[in-house]
């Protein structure tokens, strides 16, 4: 059996043109991406101390709840624009 010759080539096969693209950008879609993603690192020290993701939900579950338990009934507006998650 012959091997097929794996060197790529950079051109354009003959039935394309390259006026046919449009402009190409570079991280066209890298912002918008970013913007939704939900994605956080963690420091090292931090994430020794919670072995998955549901312990991670599990304490910031706990923290929210204490957090509206302990605000009395009037929020100031930055709090109120913050809402908890509601």
């Amino acid at each position: 059996m012959k091997k097929t010759n794996s060197r790529r080539s950079d051109e354009l096969r003959p039935e394309y043109k390259r006026s046919d693209f449009g402009e190409l950008v570079r991280g066209k879609y890298a912002k918008r991406i970013a913007e939704t993603t939900n994605v956080v690192i963690l420091e090292p020290e931090i994430a020794q101390a919670f072995p998955n993701d549901k312990a991670v939900n599990d304490t910031l579950r706990s923290l929210l709840n204490l957090a509206k338990s302990s605000f009395p009934a009037r929020r100031s507006k930055r709090l109120r624009a913050v809402d908890f998650g509601r």
